[in-house]
């Protein structure tokens, strides 16, 4: 079957030798629950389900066959823009073609947290008023002109282990449901959706003033906008999240302001508001240098790096996060020495295998129960620090006297 949008294959390059953007290209996209990466195309290149640390949906990012989800236009690459919607973690690309101007909105949606919380998402710190609606939403206005648009999603589960088998829902060719047989998605468009093999396809002309939305939905409910409306509702309802939580923090008025609220956003992106653990990063397997081998999987709690992390968050006077995070380190089970370990799932989860995807290419007041934590973590410290270690980067090689881990201590 021909591709609809024709690109070489998987294992040539596209620009600069690799057939992968670089990674600085790819912007970010979370509700708190789990995170997406967007490369330039318009491609959602890496999303995990149903959290960060979960197994992908779309796996691009290292394998140009392990799935993805486009919104853009028809026959072109390159857009002319793309910007995070100032203050939230919006994003928002501009594309030029011969006939015509489109803008693609894309966000993880944030809604009023629901009575029941129907996704069975288990919460050890006390929910908010906003939690993830486990909604991807992509909306489309043509600004100018005519643009002939597309959308193609195909999931590959399991970091391409499974292909989606997918079923349309009705008569309107509005909704389609995928599974590998644990997991369930369910995209749904006022555009006109076809089933191609393992993926949907969904191409219509759009004319001038002409607004088009597609959602992509998992967990229990399934809760997918009903129409532009609604689609509407729930992308200005997903920006005041932001800007409200935005609002709360302290940035002095410096030409540097803009950097550090979107460093600020970044961070709260990378939080797991359940539990008040932190991702080091959204990805894993991306090697520090080109087939080298350390390609550790930041998607875990990092203890060192969520240090870091809430102390940037507390500094800018988030406190809530800040207290979170301590809430879940009081929570970890720890060493029979006190001692915690140097990453924890972002459930607490203290036993984590490592797996091979050798099928891919590519200050202030502490509460009361912290105190045992603090204490043991101190004495673990003066009882260490003088012995080797693997270092902050955990080296596979020997133990050895490094000078970041004494200071560290």
């Amino acid at each position: 079957m021909t591709p609809s949008i024709p690109l070489p294959r998987h294992d040539a390059p596209l620009t600069g030798g690799s057939p992968f953007p670089p990674i600085a290209d790819y912007a970010l996209l979370s509700d708190c629950h789990t995170g997406a990466l967007l490369a330039p195309d318009g491609s959602i290149e890496w999303m995990c389900l149903p959290r960060f640390d979960g197994a992908s949906v779309f796996g691009s990012l290292l394998d140009r066959r392990a799935g993805s989800f486009r919104v853009g236009p028809y026959g072109l690459m390159v857009p002319l823009s793309v910007r995070y919607v100032p203050g939230t973690m919006l994003l928002e690309t501009t594309w030029m073609t011969p006939s015509g101007w489109i803008v693609v909105r894309d966000a993880m949606t944030i809604g009023t947290w629901q009575d029941g919380n129907s996704d069975g998402t288990t919460h050890t710190r006390p929910p908010t008023d906003e939690d993830a609606e486990h909604v991807l939403l992509r909306m489309i206005e043509c600004t100018q002109g005519q643009v002939q648009v597309e959308a193609v999603c195909e999931p590959m589960f399991d970091y391409r282990r499974t292909p989606a088998r997918w079923e349309l829902l009705d008569c309107d060719w509005c909704a389609a449901e995928a599974t590998d047989g644990i997991t369930r998605l369910r995209v749904v468009s006022d555009l006109r959706i076809g089933i191609e093999g393992n993926r949907t396809r969904a191409r219509h002309t759009m004319s001038e003033g002409e607004q088009r939305f597609i959602a992509l939905a998992w967990g229990r409910e399934l809760d997918c906008p009903t129409d532009m409306k609604d689609a509407f509702r729930r992308m200005r309802a997903t920006a005041h999240y932001w800007r409200s939580w935005l609002a709360a923090g302290r940035f002095p008025d410096h030409r540097w302001r803009r950097q550090l609220q979107r460093s600020a956003l970044t961070l709260k992106a990378l939080t797991y508001a359940p539990t008040g653990a932190t991702v080091a990063a959204a990805t894993t397997s991306l090697p520090e240098t080109p087939g080298g081998e350390r390609n550790w999987d930041y998607r875990y709690c990092w203890m060192r790096d969520a240090t870091f992390t809430l102390w940037g968050l507390h500094a800018l006077g988030f406190d809530w996060e800040a207290d979170d995070f301590m809430q879940f380190v009081a929570d970890l089970e720890r060493d029979g020495d006190g001692a915690l370990q140097i990453m924890y799932g972002l459930g607490g989860e203290r036993d984590l295998h490592e797996q091979e995807l050798g099928h891919t290419k590519m200050g202030g007041h502490i509460p009361q129960r912290l105190w045992p934590v603090l204490q043991a973590q101190v004495r673990r410290a003066l009882e260490v620090w003088r012995m080797p270690d693997q270092g902050i980067w955990e080296a596979r090689g020997r133990p050895r006297h490094y000078v970041s881990s004494k200071l560290m201590c």
